[in-house]
């Protein structure tokens, strides 16, 4: 690994850290924001205002994959992503202002969310470019990723508190910052990795079919890909009855500040332990990080809606944090375990197809199970389902793991 692979590999971990925490900061002042934007007040409305994001996240993140692999190029897509994603937020704080209603502001969600993935798909597809480990690399996505959720939900409930805007015009201004700091990171695009698949000769020809259909010829990726589904959905579900769950005075009644603050109990380990997680993925295989991160993760969910007191839900918030870490970072490298150097920028478009799928399942289950039954039965259910996934695929993770372990572990000089 060169230098200029690690000075990449920070850059690149930056602007995912950037387009998380412009994303993030708007979850806490959500119960706010919405009302403010002309829709009246209760979860719908913040589930509305979230599925519309996720659901251009889901529409496009193959296109900018497969299109960033038929080019040859990423960084001038990171750069058009984050900057379009940058005036999306301006044009939402417009909103009031001009006297539109809630319905534009969805509709310039779902614009942001189609500009705003491809500089987050795209950021992470060329940390999958770089040397060095696969789990290593995804250890710093999602570094980054947690990082950036942990800095986003404490700053944006404390801007919320302050103007229900001001979370609006800061992730404005961070995704641009985003999108220049992304113009400095070198085009590594289909070269040699030096770790699973040796010396690749990119086709000069390949086109925007090819490369999806590369991609879709590797049927084991279906295995992180539901694994990615199921934990984004709780993620998700976090990220919107999470907000509600602890501002609901018949909870816990904090504020959007206390509420962020939360989050950030889940966000901040699962940050801090990514890469050493992820480099322990690279030693030991992925199966152990992937069946058991997912099996304690769902217990933990499950304990968080069950909780009597706040202080137990702040600390399981932690340990579903710990779980997060062992599993997340192994499950994006399975990814570029399973796929040739070319077909990478369409492979992880699809698996953000999964995970956007699953943060909208989130939101959508969440707040549906939320309004009909309450916050334990919604607690449970999720919880529930990421036992049941895991516990489904169990046998599954069994059989593609152990085949690409000896390889990775050979790979990273293990």
């Amino acid at each position: 690994m060169t230098s200029g692979d690690r000075e990449d590999r920070r850059r690149l971990g930056a602007v995912v850290l950037a387009v998380l925490i412009s994303q993030v900061l708007l979850y806490p002042g959500v119960p706010t924001l919405v009302t403010a934007l002309g829709a009246p007040s209760g979860i719908d409305a913040g589930t509305a205002f979230l599925v519309a994001e996720f659901a251009a996240f889901v529409a496009f993140a193959v296109v900018w994959g497969a299109a960033s692999d038929a080019l040859g190029r990423r960084v001038p897509l990171v750069v058009v992503g984050a900057f379009g994603g940058a005036l999306s937020y301006v044009a939402l704080a417009a909103v009031p202002r001009l006297g539109l209603g809630f319905e534009a502001a969805l509709a310039i969600r779902v614009g942001g969310g189609a500009l705003t993935i491809g500089a987050f798909s795209l950021a992470i597809t060329m940390l999958m470019d770089l040397r060095g480990g696969n789990g290593r690399n995804m250890g710093t996505a999602g570094l980054a990723i947690g990082l950036g959720a942990a800095v986003g939900s404490v700053i944006g409930g404390v801007l919320a508190d302050l103007d229900v805007f001001y979370p609006v015009y800061a992730g404005a201004a961070v995704l641009a910052l985003s999108g220049v700091l992304a113009a400095t990171v070198d085009d590594r695009t289909g070269v040699d990795d030096g770790d699973l698949h040796g010396d690749v000769d990119r086709a000069p020809d390949i086109g925007f079919r090819d490369v999806l259909a590369r991609a879709r010829e590797t049927p084991a990726l279906l295995v992180p890909f539901a694994f990615g589904f199921v934990d984004r959905l709780t993620a998700g579900f976090f990220a919107l009855v999470g907000v509600y769950y602890f501002q609901d005075p018949e909870t816990f009644g904090l504020s959007a500040a206390g509420a962020g603050a939360t989050l950030a109990l889940f966000f901040v380990p699962f940050a801090l332990l990514q890469a050493p997680l992820g480099t322990l993925s690279d030693r030991i295989g992925r199966f152990y990080p992937v069946v058991i991160g997912s099996l304690a993760y769902g217990i933990v969910t499950i304990g968080v809606g069950v909780a009597p007191i706040y202080p137990i839900a702040a600390g399981l918030m932690v340990l579903v944090g710990v779980c997060g870490a062992l599993m997340a970072p192994a499950t994006m490298a399975l990814v570029t375990d399973l796929v040739d150097p070319e077909a990478r920028g369409a492979a992880m478009g699809l698996f953000n197809v999964f995970g956007s799928l699953g943060f909208l399942t989130g939101f959508l289950v969440g707040g549906a199970t939320t309004d009909a039954f309450g916050y334990t039965t919604a607690f449970l259910a999720v919880g529930g389902l990421e036992l049941a996934i895991a516990l489904t695929l169990l046998p599954a993770v069994r059989a593609v793991a152990p085949r690409l372990d000896g390889s990775v572990r050979t790979a990273t000089g293990e």
